[in-house]
């Protein structure tokens, strides 16, 4: 059991939502769609259902074209982020429809939407009708109807999106384990880079309708294949600084020069993209062969643990994320420090070096 795209698009007037598209997803993955707002997450989500149909391209479930074949026709379930609850059921029987429809009996029926409740803490609930309810727990109630439903494939529109942080932080760690119990194709969108890497599984990064990247999360984090994936898979997104490397020098942006030792040292003479996670840049040094830059403080913002501490450097503007609290004041000159085995070299077209010519990636 598997999904298959193979080149599929969708064009809505002159607008291209999605561009040719190729995924394979194989059944019992759990596969994040990860990117920002309009990158296209719920329009491929839509084409995967059979909610929309392709422009061009098909759509291949169990080897067998379902192109055209409308969403009823499938055994899909799909929960939005805007969920969708019948108003004059009690939670309960929200749970049920889907396994009343199948003919589940009574037991079996009880026996699951117990199970769904116990997990997404709607037990006291389930006696209630949904516009008695929050809005968070409006949206676990969509979800459990969902996973109770036993689907082949299984659509979360960023689900946890309306729950508060307790509860969407046990879901996260639940939800892996349901999906690979059910042998479903899951399909997770998600904006956010820490919940990707939370749930696991397989990655898709997507920028403005184009498929970036598709691999095990971990290899999509640690290895973005182009400059474009690493800044959807960071968040802040990723730093960036320009430079030359020729013969034995490096030439950064501001006229800065340093020798070209080290991970640099075998590059060819080009121009080079350097890349730095926010949480590597640091105020001190730990390494003798630790890069240096001089940057002139914009604004910093303290989250309590940490601070998010936004600086210049040339027309460059950077996001360091340090432990701690940072009080410092608008156009505070500061040296920060970044480690060149947290450096990701990007070629002139954007696309990542080859990681023979890196230390490690991070």
């Amino acid at each position: 059991m598997s999904l298959t795209l193979e080149q599929v698009s969708k064009v809505v007037g002159r607008d291209t939502h999605i561009y040719p598209t190729s995924l394979h997803l194989e059944a019992g993955s759990l596969n994040v769609l990860l990117g920002p707002t309009l990158s296209g997450k719920t329009s491929l989500m839509r084409l995967m259902a059979g909610l929309d149909v392709p422009s061009s391209g098909q759509i291949l479930w169990k080897n067998q074209d379902v192109t055209g074949q409308p969403v009823q026709k499938r055994n899909i379930a799909m929960v939005y982020q805007q969920f969708i609850n019948y108003p004059a059921m009690t939670v309960y029987e929200n749970i049920a429809s889907p396994l009343r429809i199948r003919g589940l009996n009574k037991k079996g029926i009880d026996k699951r939407v117990q199970e769904a409740a116990d997990l997404l803490k709607l037990t006291p609930m389930l006696k209630r009708k949904p516009l008695e309810l929050s809005g968070g727990q409006q949206q676990r109630c969509a979800l459990a109807r969902a996973l109770v439903k036993d689907a082949d494939l299984v659509l979360l529109d960023e689900p946890l999106a309306n729950l508060d942080y307790k509860l969407r932080e046990e879901l996260r760690a639940e939800l892996p384990k349901i999906f690979t119990a059910s042998g479903a194709v899951f399909v997770y969108a998600t904006t956010e880079p820490t919940e990707a890497l939370l749930l696991g599984g397989n990655t898709a990064t997507l920028w403005e309708g184009r498929i970036t990247q598709f691999a095990p999360t971990l290899a999509v984090y640690r290895s973005p294949n182009t400059m474009t994936t690493a800044r959807v898979f960071s968040d802040p997104p990723m730093n960036f600084l320009q430079l030359i490397k020729q013969a034995q020098q490096l030439t950064f942006d501001k006229g800065q020069t340093l020798p070209a030792s080290g991970v640099f040292a075998n590059l060819p003479t080009a121009h080079y993209s350097l890349g730095f996670r926010p949480n590597h840049l640091s105020l001190e040094r730990s390494s003798a062969d630790a890069l240096s830059f001089q940057v002139a403080v914009t604004v910093v913002e303290i989250s309590g643990s940490e601070s998010f501490v936004h600086v210049k450097h040339g027309e460059q503007r950077w996001v360091a994320l340090l432990s701690g609290i940072h009080e410092l004041a608008p156009d505070t000159v500061l040296t920060m420090y970044v480690e060149p085995k947290h450096i990701y070299v990007f070629g002139a077209d954007g696309t990542l070096v080859s990681n023979s010519a890196l230390a490690s990636v991070a």
